[in-house]
């Protein structure tokens, strides 16, 4: 296997399209960086961040008037198919460096080598969800420590301040969790904690919280749905929805990405829906910004959980690394931890 594996075979959100505009970005997935440009149609194309001459960094170069990428050392020029030459010696071969496909979609660039099909970009939105926006987060930890942490709710009460139960009622917890051969399904209820932003979703005292979340390794993403009910049962108006994408940037750092949804069963209430959507893009927001800040006090950890006590909240931690071993860096189990503990640990 490679130091590190190439999962650009999965499609990945790099970059909010927004942050592309006439002069190359630099992105790193997996510890490999892309130059990301735009071509004289303003299509988004992604070459390798280095040029095959010399190797020096395409995404300090600029973009020419017909479209193509100029290298800032020795002026080497690029499609966004990765064909080059070399205007010092234009009858020089092999001059082509590798290209990318970029797809525009929610708002945000996605990253996929050439032959990855459309079909695998994955799919977000519902007809049922309106969407509220999206935000990226820079987590200090590689990718399996990121994951870990976002695969058990039972940290909430002691890094959470608004989602969830409070440190009180720790033992009022219901939990479930089943490991399949492509993913894992988690659900959580518990009694909601006081939080003055939920009142914005129709939440009261007494409420309880649900939380059921799938997670699948194509790449590696969580599909979280949360939903409240009164004491006497009836659901709340608003059900919300945030799909977090996993990205490895480097062996010690994770760029979240994270795309924010919401419905309501309630006529009424649907002209409310895109103030109330953002209200929820903003509540994730928090949620994100508390584990991102505690993050880094366990970024060391081991990618084996051998001589860890695991307990039942931590069911679906061990398959995922087997999931994620066959799935996203598509490797041989046997082989992938000691591989990817030294790529965690920069060995």
């Amino acid at each position: 296997m490679e130091p590190t594996p190439d999962v650009v075979r999965h499609f990945h959100p790099v970059l909010p399209a927004s942050a592309l505009g006439r002069k190359p970005v630099r992105v790193e997935l997996a510890g490999r960086a892309y130059a990301l440009f735009r071509d004289a149609a303003g299509r988004p194309a992604a070459l390798l961040d280095a040029c095959p001459h010399r190797f020096a960094p395409l995404s300090r170069g600029r973009v020419t008037k017909d479209g193509r990428l100029e290298c800032p050392y020795h002026g080497w020029r690029f499609d966004s198919r990765g064909n080059g030459v070399n205007p010092s010696q234009p009858d020089l071969r092999h001059c082509d460096t590798r290209g990318f496909q970029v797809v525009e979609h929610l708002g945000y660039l996605w990253l996929a080598q050439q032959d990855t099909p459309l079909s695998a970009l994955p799919q977000l939105q519902s007809e049922d969800y309106v969407f509220g926006g999206s935000f990226s987060t820079l987590f200090r930890a590689p990718l399996h420590v990121s994951l870990d942490n976002f695969s058990e709710d039972e940290h909430t009460p002691f890094v959470h301040t608004r989602l969830g139960w409070d440190g009180p009622h720790t033992d009022a917890v219901e939990f479930e969790a089943h490991n399949f051969d492509d993913r894992t399904e988690v659900h959580y209820r518990a009694p909601q904690r006081p939080a003055p932003i939920i009142r914005l979703l129709g939440v009261a005292p007494g409420d309880t919280f649900h939380n059921d979340w799938v997670t699948r390794f194509d790449p590696v993403r969580s599909v979280y749905t949360i939903r409240w009910v009164t004491a006497a049962g009836r659901p709340r108006p608003f059900v919300t929805q945030a799909h977090i994408f996993f990205v490895p940037e480097t062996a010690t750092t994770t760029r979240l990405h994270v795309f924010s949804f919401l419905r309501t069963d309630v006529r009424a209430m649907r002209p409310l829906l895109p103030l109330a959507a953002k209200a929820a893009l903003g509540l994730t927001w928090w949620e994100v910004r508390d584990d991102a800040r505690f993050i880094p006090m366990v970024a060391d950890t081991p990618y084996s959980h051998k001589g860890m006590r695991l307990d039942r909240y931590d069911k679906p931690l061990v398959h995922q690394r087997r999931l994620m071993e066959r799935i996203y860096y598509g490797v041989q189990p046997e082989a992938a931890p000691l591989s990817l503990a030294r790529e965690a640990s920069g060995a």
